[in-house]
């Protein structure tokens, strides 16, 4: 468990639309076994470590005649940002993905300094 200084806690968050497949005949789309799509994300402004981080599908577009997979990830978590990722497989077909995300950890604060 994440212990967190009330006067310390942050809490950043966004939509991204990860990919729209449909329009253009991506891989999501058209392809079969194992895809995976990934997007850098930046916090507004660097938390003092790594934040926990909650992702969430806000759309998602997918054929109805296939098995639905979805894994979604928060990867490589550091202070400035992380790895969204959407990973499918098999004979899923996705046409577009959004995703929210949420951050929620420390910040640093006025009083902090370091002792060298």
């Amino acid at each position: 468990m994440k212990k967190l200084r009330s006067h310390r806690i942050g809490v950043d968050q966004g939509t991204v639309e990860l990919f729209s497949d449909f329009a253009n005949g991506g891989e999501m789309w058209t392809g079969s076994g194992a895809r995976e799509r990934r997007r850098r994300i930046a916090f507004s402004e660097p938390f003092s470590d790594a934040p926990s981080v909650h992702l969430t599908l806000s759309l998602w577009d997918i054929d109805s005649g296939a098995n639905v997979r979805a894994d979604l990830l928060a990867d490589t978590v550091k202070p400035d940002g992380f790895e969204m990722v959407f990973r499918t497989w098999g004979d899923t077909r996705v046409a577009r993905v959004r995703m929210s995300w949420m951050a929620i950890g420390e910040i640093s604060d006025e009083d902090d300094w370091d002792v060298i």
